[in-house]
């Protein structure tokens, strides 16, 4: 019979486990809620800092609203747009 040749296979390494920080909702002020959820569309600074450059809105995952904030950040920058205090384009 012939020998079989063993050769060294490279172990598999684990991939070292990052640390997550959790990313605070920007529509909270010191941890309160607004109630009843309400963004202002006439807070343009704010609708600002949630699109990128190109006028997208961020998703929700990347701008750390909760689900029921980017909604309402959803409708406000809606909104602003159709008044024309943004703009549909961006810069």
């Amino acid at each position: 019979m012939a020998r079989r040749m063993q050769f060294n296979r490279p172990t598999k390494r684990r991939a070292k486990a990052k640390i997550r920080t959790k990313k605070k909702d920007p529509i909270f002020v010191d941890g309160q809620r607004p109630r009843p959820m309400y963004v202002d569309y006439k807070d343009v600074d704010l609708l600002r800092k949630l699109t990128n450059r190109q006028g997208k809105i961020i998703g929700r995952r990347k701008n750390g609203c909760t689900a029921a904030s980017q909604h309402a950040v959803t409708k406000a920058i809606k909104r602003a747009r159709f008044m024309a205090l943004m703009s549909y384009t961006g810069e």
